[in-house]
């Protein structure tokens, strides 16, 4: 069947059977054409399973070649048939206060999936291919779970046609001329981000081969994927883009470049630190913030004007510290971050340049990955809110200079989220389980976010406990609500009893009864599913 006989048949429904005739139809599939109306129906339910399943392609045409071999096992019949239930486009499952929440579930599955190195089972590739065009986050695991009978079905229905155009790991990455000439703008940055993780050189030349005539939000675009496999074989295309027409563009390329310690202007940005902040007295650090942007330091990057409403001597101040090389301050001193934090700061001016040196400090840590000083700046696990006190600046950049000294814990979690970003997940997840026994779960949804999934079994246990806690404060759970959906994607189904526990405790049908029941129902179809995908179950 072909894609012109649906549109006729929609034509015909419209206009009426008395004013438009019957299509002809496929040859190989009779209709009794007796009444109009019913035949018409006919076509349309036949219509209707090929284009399910993929079959746009002429009868009287000879059959085209199979779909190639794909050796890779289909999981477990249990896993296939959960898969069913996830495709079945069911927001729910189970019934009562227990109804499990499957909206999150199926990126899990597939992805679990794909781990484990299995492919879709057949009977479910069709409804694989129609999720993957509604849902674009869920593309590359579909093409990778569907292989060769996924791309062999979308050659012939144009609806799955983003199938030839995604790129996955298990695909062997080349420079696609065409598509990056002629693909829309998603998929150039999937081919670019793809290929920049195998082969980055052919990145950076397939880039540089149209820079010139990109769009500048587009280039701004195309260099946030030169984060992937950044080295100093990048420096010359960063260093040219310094004097791109785009500031955006150019801010982009300095922060690029401020990230490789052996690039130039790292070592432009160093000189220019050691000139704001005086170490020659190892008892203390002395502020000379910048007096003027110069046309060198615009060239690198630093905007003359503040964009936050920051005051200009401030704002210099530390776009030049968060892009020096930190390890300048231990070379040049014999401390440790640790102890450079702790260090008296004097200035020659009348304010206060402390907050503004640890900030600049913690936004270089976060760009550099240097898990030494988003150790010191974070502190100790035991004791989180001091942390958060510490560095309240840091990171996030300050709207003014006077009346900003002191800050809530929720504006300050943004600056821890991005240090524990910088640490092993371990150390991540047992700063955040240790903030959260000393604080709950108020402030720590971008913590949480910050944690590997699922979480650790400490993790969990301390987010279990928060809950308890928040259950019978008086809260309502929606006061959690950012907390509570990473919980039903990212808690360890083994706390499962636990949460369930807390169910049966609260106030019968109340509100956290009926959320914590949810919870612990959607761990337990988790868990299940997780059991049905491990490799045993499949042999």
């Amino acid at each position: 069947m072909t894609t012109d006989l649906w549109q006729e048949l929609t034509t015909t429904a419209l206009l009426g059977t008395d004013r438009r005739p019957l299509p002809a139809g496929p040859a190989d599939v009779p209709v009794d054409r007796t009444d109009p109306a019913t035949a018409l129906l006919d076509l349309a339910a036949v219509a209707t399973v090929r284009r399910r399943a993929g079959a746009t392609a002429d009868p009287a045409v000879p059959l085209p070649a199979p779909a190639g071999p794909d050796p890779r096992p289909e999981p477990s019949p249990d896993a296939a048939r959960r898969l069913a239930v996830l495709l079945g486009g069911h927001g729910t499952h189970g019934g009562g206060h227990g109804t499990a929440n499957l909206g999150e579930l199926l990126p899990q599955w597939l992805g679990t999936a794909r781990r484990h190195g299995y492919r879709a089972p057949a009977a479910a590739v069709p409804a694989l291919l129609d999720a993957g065009r509604a849902r674009t986050e869920l593309r590359p695991d579909v093409v990778a779970l569907t292989g060769p009978l996924g791309r062999w079905l979308a050659e012939r229905n144009q609806e799955w046609r983003y199938v030839g155009r995604t790129v996955t790991e298990e695909l062997a990455p080349e420079p696609d001329e065409r598509l990056w000439q002629e693909g829309l703008f998603a998929e150039r940055v999937s081919l670019l981000a793809r290929l920049r993780r195998a082969a980055p050189a052919a990145a950076l030349d397939l880039l540089a081969s149209t820079w010139p005539t990109e769009r500048a939000e587009d280039r701004l675009l195309f260099l946030d994927t030169l984060h992937e496999s950044l080295s100093l074989a990048d420096e010359p295309f960063l260093e040219a883009a310094l004097t791109d027409r785009s500031k955006n563009v150019r801010a982009t390329a300095a922060e690029l470049l401020s990230t490789l310690p052996g690039s130039a202007l790292a070592a432009r940005m160093a000189e220019r630190a050691r000139a704001a902040v005086g170490t020659a007295d190892q008892g203390r650090l002395t502020v000379r913030p910048p007096a003027e942007c110069d046309a060198g330091m615009q060239r690198d990057g630093i905007a003359p004007k503040s964009p936050t409403g920051r005051g200009q001597r401030a704002w210099w101040f530390g776009e030049v510290l968060a892009a020096a090389p930190l390890s300048l301050w231990t070379a040049d001193t014999g401390l440790t971050p640790d102890q450079l934090l702790r260090l008296p700061v004097t200035e020659d001016e009348p304010d206060d340049w402390r907050e503004d040196l640890h900030e600049a400090w913690a936004r270089a840590a976060v760009r550099q990955r240097d898990a030494a000083w988003a150790r010191a700046l974070l502190g100790p696990p035991p004791r989180p809110a001091g942390a958060l006190a510490r560095i309240a600046g840091a990171v996030g950049r300050r709207s003014g200079r006077a009346g900003d000294r002191s800050r809530s814990a929720a504006q300050a979690t943004g600056a821890p989220a991005r240090l524990l970003g910088v640490l092993p997940e371990a150390e991540r997840a047992a700063w955040t389980a240790a903030f959260i026994g000393a604080q709950g779960l108020g402030e720590a949804f971008q913590l949480l976010g910050a944690c590997a999934t699922p979480w650790t079994p400490p993790l969990s246990t301390a987010v279990v406990e928060a809950l308890e806690r928040a259950a019978s404060s008086g809260s309502y759970p929606w006061s959690h609500s950012g907390v509570l959906g990473m919980t039903e994607r990212a808690l360890s189904p083994e706390t499962a009893p636990a949460v369930a526990a807390l169910a049966a405790a609260a106030t019968p049908n109340s509100a956290w009864a009926d959320t914590l029941a949810r919870l612990a129902e959607t761990l337990r179809f988790r868990s299940a599913m997780l059991d049905e995908l491990a490799p045993a179950a499949a042999s």
